[in-house]
């Protein structure tokens, strides 16, 4: 019997947060939405996530510091959740700088989704 994975979405923007919402639950998975970096390190410490998506440019704390922190994290099983960057500005930063950070895959804004789903997917099997 499998579970739901649970998907949480860290992304400022409330249109990309709702569009990769509905397609996710589209494709049955729980999703949790917040606002910026420090959000999701606040959730960390009470859920488990099966994957985190951050957005790179947010209010607060920005993706490549949270995702950095939560690499760091005591708990070794969040420490190791699978996280995807999006970004808008893949100029500005490198593959190696998302290796570096902790990112395990990147997507690109505007979002594609048929790539959202199939990234989402092979990151939670």
């Amino acid at each position: 019997m499998s579970y739901t994975k649970r998907v949480l979405i860290a992304e400022d923007s409330s249109v990309i947060q709702n569009l990769a919402r509905k397609i996710l639950e589209f494709q049955h998975y729980e999703i949790t939405s917040v606002k910026n970096g420090e959000q999701v390190l606040q959730l960390l410490e009470k859920e488990d996530f099966d994957i985190i998506l951050l957005d790179i440019n947010m209010p607060v704390m920005d993706g490549m510091e949270c995702a950095r922190s939560i690499r760091k994290l005591s708990d070794e099983k969040k420490a190791k959740t699978p996280i995807v960057a999006i970004t808008g500005n893949a100029k500005n930063y490198s593959d190696e700088d998302f290796k570096e950070a902790g990112f395990d895959d990147a997507l690109m804004k505007p979002l594609n989704f048929d790539r959202l789903v199939e990234v989402v997917a092979h990151l939670t099997e």
